[in-house]
Formats: C-alpha cells, structure tokens, sequence
C-alpha cells in the first residue's frame, strides 16, 4: 500500500492510496467461492451452482464489498501511520479502474482535530450565584401548584382578567371570511396573552349571552400572512364566563400532591427537597455557562465543519423531538433551515474540544464515584429511585450523560481556582423563570 498525504486547509487534509489489484481480486474471487458453497438458487442444488453463474449474479456486489473494506481498512492503517486525529467520517473517492493495471487508487477527503492552544481565564471574573430556599420560596411554589390545579365554575358577572370566557366567533376581511376566521365554543383565559389585545379587551366586560361586533387590526409581523397589518371585523357572542376558583392547601390537596397521610407538613417537606435538588441544578448550570464562555473567550478553537454538521443534526432531531412532545407535528421530511442551529453546533463543539483538552493536561477525568453520586441525585426526583440507578447503569450510553456531567464539574471546580470568584446572592423567581 502506498500513500500520499495533502494539506488542503487548516484542518482538511485528502490522503491518496494505491492499492494492489492482485490482492482485490484475489480477495474477491475467494468471497465468491465461498458464496457458491451457500447460495440457493433456481434450477441448481445447494453448492452445487457453477462459480460463473454465481461470479455473473453477485460479483459486481462482492467487488463493491471487497473494495469497501479494503478502502476502510487502508485508510485506517494509513492515518495510523500518519498519528493523525480524524474528526468525522472520511469522504472516499475511487478513481476511474482500468482493466488489466496493477493497482487501484482512491481518495479520503477528511477532516482532523486542531491543536488547542489552552488560553489564560485568570483574569476573568466569575460570579458564584448563592440561593438558600426557605420557608417564602416553599410558599410561593405552593401558590404555583394551586393555580396549576385551577377550576373553573359559571360565574354571573362580567368578564374580567383571569376568568375563563367561551366564545362563538366569526371574523371577515372585506366581507369575505379567512383562515381561522370563526369557531364555536372556544375557550380562552383572560390576561394569558393567547388572543390579541384588541380582541381580549373588547371581551373584557362582557357578561354571558351578550354579543358584540368590534373590528380588530393584526399585527404586521402576524403568522397568518393572509391578514397581518389588515382589520378585520369579528362578532363575537359570549357563551359562558368561569371564575376561577384555587383548591384550598389541606389534606386533599396534599394527597394530590402524592402524600398518601394528607400530612401539611411532610408535604412542605418534600416541596422543599425538590426545590433545593431544582435550584442546585439551575446554580451548577448558571456557574457552568460563566465558566464555559470564560474559557471560549480565551481559547480560539476552529471547529472541523464535519463536527459542527453532525452537532447541528443532532441539535435539530432533539428541536423536533421536543415539538412533537408539545403536540407540534412536522412532516418527518420537513426541511428547517440549515444555518437555524449552525452557532449552537459551533459553540458546542468547541467547548467539547476545550474541555477534552483540560481534562487531559489537568488529569479532570471523572471517577467513579463521582459519576454514581450523580446518578444517585438525579434518581432522587423519582418514585423508585433504586430502579432509575439500575436503569442508568443498564446501558453506557446513558452513563455517557453522566460521565460528561462529572467531567464538566471536575472542570467548573478547577476553573474556580484559577479565576476571580465572586459570590453573588440571585433572587429565586428569576433563576427559576416564574416572574
């Protein structure tokens, strides 16, 4: 085998391969012999089919087989050779055969890992967030679940913000109805911000069993493109206004809540343990990103494209995934942009490769035990969490998310002793996104 290796770019390189027909040949000719002991085919006995009936039938897959591998183990065995990193997978080209020459010549166009040059984060300032939970964010998750668990009952007087209205509606456009233009017994909250503001202001103060006929301009920058920046004329008759009525915070609301005793108490003890596993999570998180673009602003890393590609692909199966989850269907061919999530895929991989890098020049490899503890707190959110640790360690695959969890901690903790740390308390609605 000989081969040749060109620097296309930074990171491209294209490693041409000679290799000899002989030994493909010779290796196509014995796959095939050993098929001709095996094949069934119509009209000959088991093995006993003549090695040019089957060399006519199968011998242009076989080749194709033969060269795939040959192909694969070469360039294999050649980058080896070469001691270089090969991010992605290889574009192979075979050049044109010609009957009757001694070897065979294909191309591998790939990509390798750059060199990183780790920069220097111990000018960067980094704010550590501190948040204790108390007995005022135990209340406050409580008033939550109340309006989570909402009723509604027929009330008398005029609609106003927080009741429920349902409505029959039908909208024109210059006399003529349009998409989504009418429906019956349509239910909205009031001061949700699901229906236009014009449109929820003329409902408020409406009683049930009243009509009214108002005109109502889209937005410019409106999804329907049939109407956006246009009137249209909608009239509207209320069919009912609902009240909403918050369960009180007793033993049945406790048992709602999975305290079988109905015990006050035990439940705002068990409020408080999730909140505190919550908000430890959300504090590693916040720390983690501070760290993380501390070390991408002083580490310049260009990220193979093959790596970017393949984080973006992936970036948009879980985009899609986490769509259907809220009941969005898209076709399973439907295109999204292909720049829609390239800045994401970059920035991801380019804080693998800095943090691969750290790991090995500062030896922050996980341990074990680590990776289990963090099992172990993840479990805890669970029923069983016996079986959830079973489960993670069931399969590597799922470990792997725990591996690189412990890796990114060893990582944060080494950052922190090298930085300017600063403590900062963070006020509990706005990290948990409740205001």
């Amino acid at each position: 085998m000989q081969a040749n290796l060109e620097t296309l770019s930074a990171l491209e390189r294209r490693l041409s391969v000679a290799l000899p027909s002989a030994e493909i040949e010779s290796e196509v000719e014995s796959r095939l012999k050993r098929l001709s002991r095996t094949v069934r085919m119509h009209g000959f006995r088991p093995g006993k089919v003549p090695f040019k009936v089957v060399a006519q039938q199968y011998g242009t897959q076989v080749r194709q087989e033969v060269l795939g591998d040959a192909m694969q183990k070469s360039f294999g065995e050649a980058v080896r050779q070469q001691n270089l990193r090969v991010a992605g997978f290889p574009r192979f080209e075979l050049k044109p055969v010609t009957e009757g020459v001694a070897e065979l010549h294909y191309s591998a166009t790939f990509e390798i890992y750059p060199d990183i040059a780790l920069g220097d984060i111990s000018g960067a300032s980094i704010e550590r967030p501190l948040l204790e939970v108390g007995e005022i964010e135990v209340d406050k998750t409580l008033e939550i679940m109340r309006k989570q668990r909402t009723r509604f009952e027929p009330a008398e007087h005029a609609a106003e913000s927080g009741d429920r209205v349902m409505i029959d509606f039908r909208g024109t456009l210059d006399g003529a109805e349009f998409q989504g233009s009418s429906a019956t017994g349509q239910q909205a909250v009031l001061g949700e911000g699901r229906l236009l503001p014009d449109f929820e202001g003329n409902l408020t103060g409406m009683k049930a069993g009243e009509s009214k006929t108002f005109d109502v301009r889209f937005p410019d920058d409106y999804h329907g493109r049939e109407v956006a920046g246009k009137t249209a004329r909608f009239e509207v008759t209320v069919k009912q206004v609902a009240a909403p009525r918050l369960p009180a915070i007793d033993a049945e609301f406790a048992n709602s809540l999975g305290v079988a005793d109905g015990d006050l108490a035990r439940m705002r003890a068990e409020i408080k343990a999730n909140l505190e596993r919550e908000v430890r999570v959300k504090l590693k998180s916040r720390l983690r990103d501070q760290v993380i673009q501390a070390l991408l602003d002083a580490t310049r890393v260009e990220a193979p494209t093959s790596l970017v590609q393949a984080e973006s692909r992936r970036i948009q199966a879980g985009a899609r995934q986490e769509l259907e989850a809220r009941g969005v269907r898209m076709p399973a061919n439907a295109p999204m942009p292909p720049d829609l999530f390239e800045k994401q895929a970059q920035r991801r991989v380019a804080t693998g490769l800095i943090l691969g890098e750290l790991m090995k020049v500062h030896n922050l490899y996980p341990k074990p035990e680590q990776v289990r503890a963090l099992v172990e707190e993840q479990a805890q959110s669970y029923e069983r969490p016996e079986e959830v640790v079973k489960w993670f360690y069931a399969d590597p695959e799922r470990l792997r998310d725990m591996e690189a969890a412990a890796a990114e901690e060893n990582v944060v903790a080494w950052a922190l002793g090298v930085a300017k740390v600063s403590d900062k308390a963070v006020d509990f609605d706005e990290l948990m996104g409740k205001q």
